[in-house]
C-alpha cells in the first residue's frame, strides 16, 4: 500500500463528517454522492478498518474517525487561511482610507481626481471614519481624524494634518441683518445659533468673546457636521465650523465669518497610518500621504 496521504479521501471524509451525510458533502464539494461514497471506501481500505456506523439513514463515525475529522476540519481551516493570504501577497489590493465626513466631504473627494491622475496604478476605496470611534486597522490603511489635544491610537503612526480652530459663520442673507451691529456676540445670539453635537462650543466662544451667555441655549442640535454646514448654508442660524472645512465656502461668498474669535484651539484633523504591512501597500500608503501633504500645502491653512 503507498505511503502517501489520500488528501482528497480525507477532504471528503472531513466533508461527510462536518456535514452528517454524503449527499450534503457531495454538494459542497460539487461532486456526485458516487464520487464520494467511493472516497470514503478508498479511505477505509488505506487505514484497514471502517469510518462509520450507519445510524438509521446517516453514517456515524466512530470514536476514533470523529476525533480524525475534527483535527482535518482545523488543519483544512489553517490551510485555507494559509492560502487565502499567500494569494494576497500578489494580487492588487486597493488603498483603503477611512475619514470622518467633514474632511471626506469637503477636502479628501473634491481633491481626489488628482491623486487618481498621478497614481492610476493604485486604486483607492474611501470609507467613512465615525468621530469618536476607534479605527479598525485590520479593513483600512490610514485615516482622516479629527481629535482634541492630538490623536492616540495604539499602533498607528498619526500626523497633524489641518488645524481645527472654529469660528462662527452664516449665511450672507443673515449677515446683512448684523452688518453694522456694534455688538456683535449680542446679534449673533439674535439670529439663532446652530450646535454641533451639543452646547459646549457656544457655551465656550460666548466666554472668549466675553460676552453674556445667551440663556437658556437654543437652537437645533447636529450630529453630523455636514448636517451643520447645510443648515448654515441655507440661512438657519449661526454655527461654529472648523474654519480649515468650511474656507472654501467663506471665499466663494457662500458663508459669511462673523468674529475672529475662535474655539476649539486645541482641536484638529490628523492623518493616520495603520500597522506596517506588505511593502507594496506601504509604498501605496506612502504615495497617498505625500500626494495629499503636498495638495494641504498649495493652500494658505493660516487662521486668519
Amino acid at each position: 500500500m503507498a505511503d502517501f496521504l489520500p488528501l482528497t479521501a480525507l477532504r471528503a471524509f472531513e466533508a461527510v463528517v462536518r456535514t452528517g451525510s454524503f449527499k450534503a458533502a457531495a454538494d459542497q464539494l460539487y461532486v456526485t454522492q458516487s464520487a464520494v461514497s467511493h472516497q470514503i471506501r478508498h479511505l477505509e481500505e488505506w487505514f484497514g478498518t471502517p469510518l462509520f456506523t450507519r445510524d438509521g439513514n446517516r453514517p456515524k463515525p466512530l470514536p476514533f474517525a470523529e476525533e480524525l475529522a475534527s483535527t482535518l476540519s482545523l488543519s483544512f481551516s489553517q490551510i485555507s487561511a494559509a492560502c487565502q493570504r499567500a494569494r494576497a501577497v500578489n494580487t492588487i489590493q486597493p488603498l483603503v482610507v477611512a475619514a470622518i465626513p467633514s474632511i471626506a466631504l469637503l477636502w479628501l473627494i473634491p481633491r481626489l481626481a488628482g491623486f487618481r491622475a498621478a497614481h492610476p496604478d493604485i486604486d483607492v476605496r474611501i470609507v467613512y471614519a465615525l468621530h469618536g470611534r476607534d479605527i479598525d486597522f485590520r479593513d483600512v490603511h490610514m485615516a482622516f481624524a479629527f481629535s482634541k489635544g492630538g490623536a492616540s491610537l495604539p499602533g498607528a503612526r498619526i500626523e497633524p494634518f489641518l488645524p481645527g480652530h472654529c469660528v462662527p459663520v452664516c449665511s450672507p442673507a443673515l449677515a446683512r441683518q448684523i452688518a453694522t451691529a456694534d455688538d456683535t456676540p449680542s446679534a449673533i445670539a439674535k439670529l439663532g445659533l446652530l450646535h454641533d453635537t451639543d452646547h459646549t462650543g457656544w457655551k465656550e466662544w460666548f466666554d472668549r468673546a466675553k460676552a453674556a451667555q445667551p440663556a437658556p441655549t437654543t437652537g437645533p442640535i447636529f450630529e453630523d457636521f455636514n448636517l451643520l454646514r447645510a443648515a448654515a448654508l441655507s440661512g438657519q442660524g449661526v454655527a461654529l465650523c472648523p474654519l480649515a472645512m468650511v474656507r472654501a465656502d467663506i471665499e466663494a461668498q457662500r458663508l459669511v465669518r462673523l468674529s475672529d474669535v475662535m474655539v476649539l484651539e486645541d482641536t484638529g484633523y490628523f492623518l493616520l497610518w495603520g500597522p506596517p504591512g506588505p511593502a507594496q501597500m506601504q509604498a501605496r500608503a506612502r504615495a497617498f500621504r505625500d500626494w495629499a501633504f503636498t495638495e494641504r500645502s498649495l493652500q494658505d491653512w493660516s487662521l486668519s
